[in-house]
């Protein structure tokens, strides 16, 4: 079970910070909303009666713990002990499930009654709009107008549970804009509305409760790497990193054992350097995005770089400020993957597999090939979502 304790160097510390990166930049008119989830929620989510909900509905209705699956295909490919931790198989195809059955709840305690969130690829509103109609709660979800168009079955899936997407078309029509207007519906209604936060983003404790709500994912990969294995600890762990939540979840509990090396993957999107990408760290300088300190793409005046990935849920101008500390501190290993890789490596999972990946998760299979690894070596991929939502996207590309 998850704690209200530090996690160690790289946890947040009380003001909110990840070394130089965090805070809580905020209009004054949210001061109110975000101070009462500061005061409240580490006291909130420790509690018996809290736990015992949040495990029992992971257990019972997310589907809980997903299998560790040693690919034995994906291992004699790349020569090394190649284990997926399959959140695809979560209710809803995402481990986005895990963290808003732990915002709903923590919604409940506050005596809120309206949820709003933002989403990229779907994902994060479909797993709102499900616990949203299974608490009974009204829910309005924003979308980038673009991202309604190349998620559309995520669009009709939310509709479907009884929830109001509405589709922005400020800026790229994209993840960031649909973060902006979700902010201002917040400021706009401040007292009976909880705002679900999808990722590692946002003013504190946004990135930091994200994160513990995801943790569960390390949590049973140790369990489960120990009966595998004989160890808790894998020499690798691998996942992409847009806003960065599934990779928050998969590192979480690896992140003071320097043994293990922990490896995010950014959309490089056409090519680092080609002006269509999502490569944060590769990109990005420090600055404020959506109430945080932490790297994003700028211009020189301090304006955001519009991201580009064909991955709806990689594009995003920057990462959670976790994610930053881990990349300035070198405590973890940040690697750029094209949409072309990206794409070739989703079918190849397909076809060694069974198993077709989001494409976001793809970004993280690709990386493989940048890798040097050997025959002992343990390597745990964190399989953040199944393909479903992207067939349209690689019916496009065509090239399968």
């Amino acid at each position: 079970m998850f704690s209200a304790t530090s996690q160690g160097n790289f946890s947040v510390d009380e003001s909110g910070y990840y070394g130089e990166f965090g805070g809580a930049f905020i209009p004054e008119m949210l001061y109110p909303n975000v101070e009462e989830l500061r005061e409240k929620y580490l006291s909130i989510i420790a509690q018996e009666a809290f736990q015992k909900e949040f495990y029992e509905l992971l257990r019972q209705y997310v589907g809980r713990p997903t299998p560790l699956y040693k690919a034995e295909g994906l291992s004699a490919r790349y020569g090394a002990k190649i284990y997926l931790k399959r959140e695809d198989l979560c209710h809803t195809g995402a481990h986005k499930i895990n963290n808003t059955i732990g915002q709903i709840l923590l919604a409940k305690a506050l005596g809120k009654n309206k949820i709003i969130a933002e989403t990229g690829a779907g994902q994060h509103g479909v797993a709102t709009a499900t616990v949203c109609a299974l608490m009974g709660m009204e829910c309005i979800v924003y979308m980038g107008k673009h991202d309604t168009e190349r998620q559309k079955p995520n669009v009709e899936r939310m509709r479907i549970l009884g929830t109001t997407v509405v589709p922005v078309t400020s800026g790229s029509q994209t993840l960031k804009d649909a973060t902006n207007e979700a902010m201002r519906h917040w400021i706009s209604h401040p007292v009976d509305t909880h705002y679900i936060i999808g990722s590692v983003v946002g003013p504190h404790p946004y990135p930091d409760m994200v994160a513990r709500f995801q943790s569960v994912i390390s949590e049973e990969i140790k369990v489960q790497l120990l009966k595998e294995e004989g160890t808790e600890n894998p020499h690798k762990v691998i996942a992409c990193v847009g806003g960065g939540s599934n990779a928050a979840g998969a590192f979480y509990h690896y992140l003071d054992a320097p043994e293990v090396e922990l490896i995010a993957v950014e959309a490089a999107g056409k090519g680092v350097n080609s002006g269509y990408s999502a490569a944060t760290t590769a990109l990005g300088k420090p600055g404020i995005l959506h109430g945080s300190r932490t790297l994003l793409m700028q211009t020189e005046d301090g304006q955001v770089v519009e991201p580009y990935s064909i991955s709806a849920g990689l594009d995003y101008p920057g990462i959670g400020p976790v994610h930053a500390h881990l990349f300035a501190s070198g405590r973890g290993k940040f690697y750029a993957v094209t949409d072309e890789d990206a794409m070739q490596a989703g079918v190849m999972l397909s076809r060694t597999e069974g198993i077709i990946p989001a494409i976001e998760t793809a970004h993280a299979i690709a990386v493989l090939n940048q890798l040097e690894l050997s025959s002992d070596e343990i390597v745990v991929i964190n399989l953040s979502g199944r393909g479903d939502k992207d067939l349209q996207t690689y019916i496009d590309w065509g090239k399968y």
